[in-house]
């Protein structure tokens, strides 16, 4: 049986980055697919490109308002014959740098787009998946949310908590016919980097393989997958290393210092965007992972 063919899929933040590359995937593998963002012309760019592939609309989203996701959410249904089968929960913002450097709206924006509006994300759908039996919630998490470094504790709380919602509802509901993922990119190359500097360890994946991951996860479920593959396995044997041997191997894959030491001149540009994610725009804008 197919799990992407013909299915309705809703994607949040797919305007551009790891959301527009999931959107193409699954277009071209024969989806029906239906894109949200708050960037209302960036969207719509993103649905002509998109639209030559396959079925594809798009709607203005904002995942820090449950009203907005509902309202969403419900044009998807009608696009898609009634109902949602696949709901990938993408939205989310980057903010790095020293934690009491964060602004009060920094964090609160942070924490509403990218755990929240996840959170809302599920809520929604879940009910429906589980009256028929049948669907698949994927949440775009980061491997930030297995292995914390300086200049991320921001990002890395609310992507802690994704994984930690997503293994949680996994297990749930297993056997009730709804599969949750998630899915953890590393060093993802997308403006969520932008003043950052790359090294042997932090070598960026592209938007492209995540996508590729995701596909993967809809052919064949299973509860977490990291991209690249061997980076779960480094996290989890790095939470169990000892407080010094912790920071000495973050020391020598050099992410002590990647979210510390950047250039502020080229990121600020993503820092004030991140910094005010909510809302819907009528101009261009970002608020993909």
């Amino acid at each position: 049986m197919d799990n992407i063919r013909g299915k309705t899929i809703a994607i949040t933040g797919a305007a551009r980055g790891i959301g527009f590359a999931t959107a193409r995937a699954l277009a071209q593998r024969g989806a029906r697919v239906v894109i949200g963002d708050r960037d209302v012309a960036l969207e719509e760019s993103a649905v002509a490109q998109l639209s030559k592939l396959g079925p594809v609309s798009g709607y203005p989203l904002d995942v820090s308002d449950p009203e907005s996701f509902a309202t969403f959410l419900d044009k998807a249904r009608a696009d898609g014959g009634g109902h949602i089968d696949i709901l990938i929960n993408n939205a989310g913002v980057m903010p790095v740098g020293p934690f009491l450097d964060h602004s009060d709206q920094a964090v609160r924006t942070a924490v509403e787009v990218n755990f929240y509006g996840v959170l809302t994300g599920c809520r929604l759908v879940l009910p429906e998946m589980l009256r028929r039996r049948a669907g698949h919630i994927v949440n775009i998490a980061s491997m930030a949310g297995m292995m914390a470094v300086p200049g991320q504790a921001l990002y890395a709380g609310t992507k802690f908590a994704v994984v930690g919602l997503s293994t949680a509802l996994s297990d749930e509901y297993a056997g009730q016919g709804v599969q949750i993922s998630c899915v953890m990119p590393s060093f993802t190359n997308t403006e969520l980097i932008a003043g950052t500097k790359a090294t042997g360890a932090t070598k960026p994946v592209q938007p492209e393989d995540i996508a590729a991951a995701v596909v993967k996860t809809l052919d064949k479920p299973k509860t977490a997958v990291s991209v690249p593959s061997w980076s779960r396995p480094v996290a989890g044997a790095a939470a169990l290393l000892p407080t010094r041997g912790r920071r000495w191997l973050s020391k020598k894959m050099g992410t002590d210092r990647v979210f510390l030491d950047f250039d502020v001149t080229v990121r600020a540009a993503y820092e004030q965007r991140a910094q005010t994610a909510t809302g819907v725009l009528e101009t261009k804008d970002d608020e993909k992972d």
